[in-house]
């Protein structure tokens, strides 16, 4: 049992090396160029063997990194959201978290961009809509305390959604971009769209 308990010990750190590696290629290189071969020379590996013994092909070590960097945002998020005691706050809070997420890792940001644009994996519809259930709560918990203006919160949510997610194609183009500005830019166009008396 202490044999097989190390192995799994050795095989899981071995499977967070390959998908660090990846992530950092696909962020450096782009996803098309990055093959089993250039992934096994960035984690340090003998060979591509390596990474085909721990993941079946292509497909699943992405499938691995797109879950470990939703799994490091949905961790991030949890801390970040805690304790805001208005929804007003909570929205804010939703805004300018993301954003710092985006700022302090940008290759994992970067990877997911270029997996999605190249069409590394499919967009299913229901993971859009998982994504948009915590911000559509912010909204109706502020409608509910009247905080907020009537409007339908699928639309709002997936608006506020889409905004944050352009962050990291902006900043591919402009890697200079002042992210505190831009968060501080997005609360206030979100607080004028959901507020009472502000439309």
């Amino acid at each position: 049992m202490q044999v097989t308990g190390e192995r799994s010990v050795t095989a899981a750190a071995r499977r967070s090396q390959i998908v660090t590696a990846a992530i950092e290629t696909i962020a450096e290189l782009g996803y098309p160029n990055a093959s089993f071969a250039r992934i096994a020379e960035r984690a340090g590996l003998s060979s591509t063997r390596l990474i085909s013994y721990h993941f079946d092909n292509k497909k699943e070590l992405i499938e691995q990194v797109v879950a470990e960097v939703f799994g490091e945002i949905g961790s991030f998020m949890g801390k970040r959201m805690a304790d805001q005691d208005t929804p007003s706050a909570a929205l804010h809070a939703y805004i300018r978290g993301n954003i710092e997420f985006i700022e302090t890792h940008r290759p994992s940001m970067m990877a997911l961009l270029s997996i999605f644009l190249s069409g590394g994996l499919a967009i299913d519809g229901e993971d859009v809509a998982t994504q948009l259930v915590h911000i559509e709560a912010i909204l109706r918990d502020g409608q509910d305390a009247r905080e907020f203006r009537d409007f339908d919160t699928r639309v709002m949510a997936s608006v506020i959604q889409r905004a944050i997610e352009g962050v990291p194609l902006a900043l591919a183009g402009d890697p200079d971009l002042d992210l505190d500005a831009y968060a501080a830019e997005l609360v206030t166009t979100f607080d004028l769209a959901t507020q009472r008396g502000a439309s």
